[in-house]
């Protein structure tokens, strides 16, 4: 399993230096490399390979460094390629997608550069690292983490490391592959129906309310529409850094979510059953006045941060179909959208039960989680005749 440990790095102003003269190099030869790809049709690795890789030594860069710039770009192609051919660009005639197909790629000055073990060594005990730049390899370059990320670093770190920079600052992000927890025999399962009033609501009473999220999203739209009309260059230097604030602040909101519910699970020895809510803002129409709530929904992040966080505990977690969750009383199995009076109550029409509408399809949830383990669990071999 991937997990990404990011660390701080602490250079001295020369090292900083070097290492920023190094991140805009690597950047303007991936951006020359990027100009070259798109003029021969974006060929692959090894053509690509042959008309660049003597400029780049030329331009400096060690052999490594070079190979990770051609790849790099590549990889961007790819990505570039798939994203068109699964329409996240839009549709095949639509501006957006013909302006992403019709020019090369362009790398921010500042943007990741990929390093390998020839190219970077880590020192855990005296948390230092030796990193290849441009002006040479320089060592002793301190870094910051967390106890629990430097155990992490040190017991499973594996393949590259990325270079970043980041508001003047730099950080090494670290790809380290943490074994999976094997998963135990759930004695049920919790229901966790995800929205947007309420963020989270589990079968066992838990919620997560979404009313200080949204307040908080509410006053930074404001704050951006300020912004944004001012037009200047520092107004959009302050409209980056709230973008990044608010991603951050929604971030730890999930990550939080999600560890309390994950940790719920293995306490009571339960699994975890997740609706499937891949591609609902293509399914959903909504008016106007409701597209920002529902587009800014990071329901797709907590579901990864639940995902990951029960690999690594070693809870079963299993995906549900969640058509109708809201409209069946988990009492009586009565369906009719009429059992939905408004966003927080439910009273059937069948059996008359009133519940707390997110936590009855919570309970759905969980019931159709158990018969989805339980039917992966049923042998399909044929009776013996």
């Amino acid at each position: 399993m991937k997990v990404v440990v990011q660390v701080k790095l602490l250079p001295e102003a020369e090292q900083a230096a070097a290492l920023r003269s190094t991140l805009r190099t690597v950047n303007d030869l991936a951006c020359w490399v990027s100009r070259v790809a798109f003029a021969r049709g974006v060929p692959r690795e090894y053509e690509l390979r042959q008309h660049t890789y003597a400029h780049l030594k030329a331009e400096g860069l060690g052999a490594q460094a070079a190979q990770h710039v051609i790849k790099k770009v590549r990889d961007a192609y790819t990505t570039l390629h798939a994203n068109l051919r699964a329409g996240n660009l839009g549709k095949p005639k639509s501006r957006r997608r013909i302006k992403a197909a019709s020019k090369p790629i362009a790398f921010r000055s500042e943007a990741a550069q990929p390093y390998d073990d020839r190219c970077l060594s880590w020192q855990y005990d005296q948390q230092t690292v030796s990193i290849w730049t441009t002006a040479g390899r320089i060592k002793n370059v301190s870094f910051a983490c967390s106890g629990d990320g430097l155990k992490t670093l040190r017991d499973y770190r594996k393949g590259e490391a990325d270079l970043i920079e980041r508001d003047g600052v730099f950080y090494l992000i670290a790809t380290c592959d943490v074994p999976e927890a094997e998963a135990y025999e759930p004695d049920g399962f919790i229901g966790v129906d995800l929205g947007i009033v309420n963020i989270a609501t589990t079968s066992t009473g838990y919620q997560a309310a979404g009313r200080g999220l949204g307040r908080y999203r509410k006053r930074q739209l404001a704050l951006r529409a300020k912004l944004q009309k001012k037009r200047t260059k520092s107004a959009k230097r302050r409209l980056k850094e709230r973008s990044r604030r608010e991603t951050r602040h929604v971030k730890n909101t999930n990550h939080i979510i999600a560890k309390t519910i994950v940790t719920e699970a293995e306490r009571t020895a339960h699994g975890i059953a997740l609706e499937e809510l891949r591609g609902i803002r293509r399914r959903v129409r909504l008016r106007k006045p409701q597209r920002v709530t529902f587009h800014s929904w990071a329901f797709a992040q907590l579901g990864d941060f639940i995902v990951y966080k029960a690999r690594r505990a070693g809870v079963p977690l299993v995906y549900v179909d969640p058509a109708y969750t809201s409209q069946t009383c988990a009492d009586c199995d009565h369906v009719d959208k009429k059992n939905r009076v408004d966003q927080a109550t439910f009273i059937c029409r069948n059996c008359g039960v009133v519940a707390h509408a997110d936590r009855n399809a919570s309970r759905n949830i969980a019931a159709r989680g158990a018969a989805v383990w339980t039917a992966g669990r049923e042998s399909r071999v044929p009776a013996t005749p």
